[in-house]
C-alpha cells in the first residue's frame, strides 16, 4: 500500500489533475488483483492454488492440451508448469497421453477424480463474484460484462495486428 501511496504522489506531481483512482488501467487492474486474491483465499481452505484452478480450468474449457500450450495460456514457463502437472497428476487429478501427432508430446487430460474438485472451484468462483458484484442490478451487472468484452475485443484486436507486424 505503501508504494501505491508514494507512486500516487510522484504521479500527482508530475501530472496535475489526472485522477488515478478513476484511471480505467488501474481500477481494472487493481479490480482484478483484488478478485484473485479474494478467489485464492477461498481457494486455499479447500488446499487448491491458483495455479491449480488455472490448469483446472483450461483443460474443462480445452480438453487435449499439450503443457506448452497450457503453459504459455498461463504466461509461465513450461518447466515451472511441468512440476505443477506432475503434482496434479499424483493427485490424481490430470493424466497425460501421447499425442497421436507427436511422439514427443503428452496431451493432458482432466480425470474423474478431478470433477468434484473443479465443481468446488467454479461454486468457489461464483462465490467470490456474488460478492464482487453485490449492490450491482442484473441490469448493472450485464451492462458491465457487456462493456468489458468490448474493451477486451478492442486489445485483443489490436495485439494481434501488432504481433503480426512483429513477424
Amino acid at each position: 500500500m505503501l508504494i501505491i501511496l508514494a507512486f500516487m504522489t510522484k504521479l500527482a506531481k508530475l501530472a496535475p489533475g489526472y485522477n488515478i483512482e478513476r484511471a480505467f488501467g488501474f481500477v481494472l487492474h487493481e479490480t482484478a488483483r483484488l478478485f484473485s486474491k479474494r478467489f485464492d483465499q477461498k481457494a486455499r481452505a479447500i488446499g487448491l492454488t491458483r495455479a491449480q484452478c488455472q490448469v483446472l480450468f483450461r483443460l474443462a474449457v480445452h480438453e487435449g492440451l499439450n503443457q506448452a500450450r497450457i503453459a504459455e495460456f498461463l504466461e509461465i514457463e513450461p518447466i515451472s508448469l511441468a512440476r505443477l502437472i506432475d503434482r496434479m497428476e499424483e493427485a490424481g487429478w490430470v493424466e497425460r497421453r501421447p499425442d497421436p501427432k507427436d511422439r514427443r508430446a503428452r496431451l493432458l487430460y482432466l480425470t474423474a477424480k478431478a470433477k468434484p474438485v473443479f465443481e468446488r472451484m467454479i461454486a468457489l468462483a461464483l462465490e467470490t463474484r456474488t460478492e464482487a458484484l453485490t449492490g450491482l442490478s442484473i441490469a448493472e451487472r450485464e451492462k458491465l460484462i457487456d462493456l468489458l468484452l468490448r474493451v477486451r475485443g478492442n486489445i485483443s484486436e489490436k495485439t494481434a495486428n501488432d504481433e503480426g507486424h512483429a513477424r
